[in-house]
């Protein structure tokens, strides 16, 4: 059913590719792709991120960041986002979509759900709470999908 699914952040250097990165590992048969509402076109995975991804055994070498468009919104079955705020913005783009744009975070807290903060230009234990974040996130989505 949710074959083509996309992962949203802000700037799609830190979260969005290793979610990506991370699902691609654990959904090999479905089509996964990432993009930024405010990307940093053509810049690679920020360094902290890169290395925690690569010691979880990821390849992020090949990511150039990403602007998301409105074809990306249309032909993704489900689209994950960080925060309410970017599920409203992507939805703003397209309306038609709203109901296939959830948090990547919806399984987490026992099923309350939560945003996924943006650790970008903050410290390395902050890029290690969100690393441990989008891995707990992207299994949980593995097991419900």
């Amino acid at each position: 059913m949710f074959q083509r699914i996309l992962v949203v952040c802000t700037g799609n250097i830190c979260r969005s590719p290793v979610a990506e990165a991370l699902l691609r590992q654990r959904l090999p048969e479905r089509q996964i792709s990432s993009a930024g509402l405010g990307a940093l076109v053509g810049k690679p995975v920020e360094l902290q991120a890169a290395q925690l991804a690569e010691a979880d055994g990821l390849d992020v070498s090949d990511h150039q960041a990403r602007q998301l468009t409105p074809a990306m919104i249309q032909e993704a079955d489900l689209i994950l986002v960080m925060s309410e705020g970017q599920r409203r913005a992507v939805g703003k783009q397209a309306p038609q979509a709203l109901g296939k744009i959830l948090l990547l975070g919806r399984w987490l807290n026992d099923g309350a759900g939560r945003d996924i903060p943006d650790p970008y230009r903050k410290s390395v234990e902050t890029f290690e709470r969100v690393h441990g974040l989008l891995k707990d996130a992207t299994l949980a989505w593995a097991e419900k999908l």
